[in-house]
């Protein structure tokens, strides 16, 4: 699985500042111009992507400020944590930060964070699905690859002791072939396939409309 770590001490966030200007400095090379990334940002060739009629990345309005996220437990057999904090049965619960706009991208860094009493094993990718209007899954492909925002480092396993965290950057991405884009209404985040979801709406972001999406592996630090 590769080299194993156990993160005992708190972890250093890096600065907005600096996430900003490496995003900033990678839109400069890449000359990006619309609203996503262009394609072949990150680490995969691109893949066609289901589409709904509606908007088109072209006609998307300027980004709205970043409304507070407010979290609606997940459907499903797993307990979910609630607005209250509540922590899971898996003893991992995943939150979503504020939209970070560079040019016409977007970016969001997910945190799993060990509620629990006991150390959390974790190892690979989050679990992100998009949601409709009514929760129903939509056809928005998430792929395990970097962006303009950082490279993907690849899966690391890590031994997280109680109230630690290890971070991830989602970004929204499109392609040749994406053609118009599809209208999500929330995400469904989890440290892991099976480790409890949580769901956090997108209402009032223009992040609500995508093509595909980019993770990297849950990681120490951000990725660069």
């Amino acid at each position: 699985m590769g080299e194993r770590v156990r993160i005992r001490a708190r972890l250093r966030r890096p600065t907005p500042a600096a996430v900003l200007l490496t995003a900033v400095a990678a839109t400069a090379l890449t000359g990006c111009s619309g609203f996503l990334v262009p394609a072949g940002e990150g680490e995969r060739s691109p893949t066609p992507s289901a589409t709904a009629p509606g908007v088109h990345a072209d006609t998307l309005p300027p980004p709205a400020a970043p409304a507070p996220t407010a979290d609606v437990p997940a459907q499903g057999p797993d307990p979910s944590p609630t607005a209250t904090g509540e922590c899971p049965a898996s003893g991992a619960v995943v939150t979503m930060g504020e939209v970070q706009a560079v040019m016409m991208s977007r970016a969001v860094v997910l945190t799993l964070t060990n509620c629990g009493t006991k150390p959390y094993r974790v190892v690979g990718y989050p679990s992100v699905q998009a949601l409709g209007e009514d929760g129903e899954r939509l056809p928005v492909k998430v792929n395990p690859a970097g962006s303009m925002f950082g490279r993907d480092q690849g899966p690391k396993e890590v031994l997280l002791d109680p109230g630690l965290t290890v971070r991830s950057m989602l970004a929204w991405v499109s392609t040749k072939e994406g053609g118009e884009l599809v209208m999500a209404d929330a995400l469904e985040l989890a440290a892991a396939p099976d480790a409890g979801a949580r769901v956090h709406p997108l209402e009032g972001h223009d992040i609500r409309y995508m093509d595909e999406l980019n993770v990297t592996a849950w990681r120490a630090e951000l990725p660069e």
